[in-house]
């Protein structure tokens, strides 16, 4: 039996296809936290009656029987050659039914058509009449006050958005553009030979967006690559070419077939400087407007598909933890962290605000992609507090900037320029003796703490938590030092 995620995945790479067909499945984890079930509120938003529930497991037959016996069918199973499907919403309309697709999120795109034509495709092969196809979804423009408002909550629209999230785009008439006959994909997956993996052929899509989780299987010799290895350059369309070509190093690397970034520039003069590069003029000026004491700023937050407080959207996310180190002229550090757990943003506002010193700079990493727009977020949901906190803003520096704009690089970031990379190269044990070396994987953790049916040390949670979160920061007041030093010289 196949999912639709299996037909994806044969289209995409075989390989990928067959290395999930006999690997062990990985538990899934949710990188947005869902406390509701969506499906149960789409379907108060859809005055959904008696009804249809199916259930994991089911025998497809008993959706058929209750085309017959309902009006509306919720998260019923059906299949049709091996194909199976879960369609999240059928209403009995007229002589034939509307279907509903679910999109746990703000606006769908027409990115995803495999799924809706497919999921048509065997919906149709039983003999199933669709007079209509609209998509539910959630609506960016919602704001929680008080209990939950489905009615508002949701958008029940006929349309997909287009590249400026505008609902331009008949979603019916997409899917019949789209649509295409499975039977020959459906033979091709079961002939597909479970114990023969075909060579691995790079794609773009073996690492865009995300790595696949099979690509060092695919490609084990990169790992060994040579941290100056031309297939380190950033953005190159070129790079396998020249290795293939026996260019074999950045400093090497075919001017004619640079695109001219100035990270590939600063990773070429790091290869032929010895391994460093730095534009000292430029590090200097980005570094001349900084003042002590200089506070080392660090958010950790949690990210809500459904708001759960007042004053939310959906997939706004909530802040939980802050690390602070204050690093003063003499070298001295200061440090201060706040943790906790529901909803303390008020509480996190003022501590915020007490922590940080009056006077001095502000320092995060990747702070106008994270910090600020976190401060800007809290700015509007406490206009009390909005003076103060955009005054932080007013003092932010991002210490990212050097390494994004190519000011500095150094060959053993690998092509790589986050903060756990750079702190990997410093004389520091840094992340490695940490029980949370992730963001992520502190967010899954902060989960535990307000569930009710935990089994997990719960103050052993915290002070993994605060370790995490204070290396951060800890971690570019190093770099930052690093930085400083190169400018002496």
């Amino acid at each position: 039996m196949f999912h639709i995620s299996d037909c994806k995945k044969f289209n995409r790479c075989k390989r990928l296809f067959l290395n999930d067909q006999v690997r062990e499945k990985q538990p899934f984890v949710r990188f947005v936290r869902l406390d509701e079930a969506i499906t149960d509120l789409a379907a108060r938003k859809l005055h959904v009656g008696d009804h249809f529930l199916g259930k994991r497991g089911d025998d497809p037959a008993l959706a058929i029987q209750a085309l017959e016996q309902y009006d509306w069918l919720v998260k019923a199973r059906f299949e049709y050659k091996d194909l199976r499907i879960k369609v999240p919403f059928l209403q009995r309309n007229g002589s034939g039914w509307r279907l509903y697709f679910l999109f746990a999120g703000l606006y769908p795109h027409a990115d995803d058509m495999q799924f809706y034509c497919d999921t048509v495709w065997v919906l149709e092969k039983n003999g199933i009449e669709l007079t209509d196809i609209r998509m539910i979804h959630l609506n960016a423009d919602y704001v929680r006050q008080g209990n939950l408002n489905t009615e508002e909550l949701f958008i029940v629209t006929d349309k997909l958005y287009n590249h400026r999230n505008n609902p331009t785009i008949d979603f019916a008439e997409a899917i019949r553009k789209s649509y295409t006959e499975l039977d020959g994909l459906l033979e091709r997956m079961k002939a597909a030979d479970l114990a023969s993996l075909p060579e691995p052929e790079r794609k773009p899509k073996c690492a865009s967006r995300q790595k696949c989780r099979y690509y060092h299987d695919c490609f084990p010799d990169e790992v060994r690559e040579a941290d100056n290895s031309i297939l380190h350059l950033i953005s190159s369309q070129h790079r396998y070419a020249m290795k293939k070509e026996g260019i074999g190093y950045l400093k090497d690397a075919d001017p004619e077939r640079i695109e001219g970034f100035l990270q590939q520039y600063a990773q070429i003069m790091a290869d032929r400087n010895g391994g460093l590069f730095c534009d000292r003029a430029a590090l200097l000026s980005w570094m001349e407007d900084i003042r002590y004491p200089i506070s080392f700023l660090d958010f950790e937050w949690e990210c809500f598909a459904v708001p759960p407080f007042d004053g939310m959207r959906p997939y706004d996310v909530l802040l939980f933890e802050y690390s602070l180190h204050i690093l003063h002229e003499d070298g001295s550090l200061d440090h201060k962290v706040f943790l906790s757990v529901g909803d303390d943003r008020e509480s996190l506002c003022r501590n915020l605000i007490s922590d940080i010193p009056a006077d001095g700079s502000l320092i995060a990493y990747n702070a106008i992609g994270a910090e600020m727009i976190r401060i800007r977020e809290l700015a509007e949901t406490f206009p009390e507090f909005q003076d103060e906190l955009l005054s932080l803003n007013a003092r932010m520096h991002d210490l990212q900037i050097p390494f994004e704009r190519g000011v500095v690089y150094d060959v053993r970031m690998r092509g790589q320029w986050s903060l756990k990379t750079i702190m990997s190269m410093m004389d520091d044990p840094g992340y490695r003796n940490l029980e949370i070396a992730q963001g992520m994987e502190a967010v899954f953790q902060w989960r535990y703490l307000d569930r009710e049916d935990h089994t997990e040390d719960l103050d052993k949670i915290y002070e993994d938590l605060k370790a995490y979160c204070s290396m951060d920061t800890y971690a570019m007041t190093v770099v930052y030092q690093w930085l400083k030093n190169m400018v002496k010289e």
